[in-house]
């Protein structure tokens, strides 16, 4: 099963924080890798490489993040990416560009997304998109 990964759960993985919820998630996406199961989509890949200072480091996870191709982006990607914009809008809900394209892609591609964003909790009461929840035990 392949999975888009978003942006916060690649900063998890970028981060030098050790916490619980941290490590859990740097473990699940660790494991994607390793199956071969992360997509990425390249407004995801711009928003991981904004803002790097050091040059060396830029390079450096420009180089890493390249082992991830990026799915190609077509016309119906980002007309789908508008029309969700409109739709949640209507509703009173905001949300990014970037986010709506990654639904869209999402619901195009029936790819699950895996992030911890709550919008996109919300966005899945009104959207057809499938969210990843990793292999967690659940509880009860």
């Amino acid at each position: 099963m392949n999975v888009l990964v978003d942006t916060c759960i690649w900063s998890f993985a970028l981060r030098r924080d050790a916490s619980p919820e941290n490590a859990y998630h740097v473990s699940e996406l660790r494991k994607l890798i390793s199956d071969q199961h992360v997509r990425m989509i390249g407004p995801v890949r711009q928003e991981l490489l904004s803002g790097i200072r050091k040059k060396s480091q830029f390079v450096q996870l420009k180089s890493h993040l390249r082992a991830f191709p990026d799915i190609e982006l077509e016309m119906e990607d980002y007309e789908f990416a508008a029309e969700y914009f409109n739709t949640l809008r209507a509703k009173g809900i905001q949300g990014s560009n970037t986010d709506f394209l990654i639904c869209a892609v999402s619901v195009r591609r029936e790819i699950p997304i895996y992030t911890v964003d709550r919008d996109f909790s919300l966005y899945a009461k009104h959207l057809a998109i499938e969210l990843y929840e990793g292999s967690r035990p659940s509880v009860g």
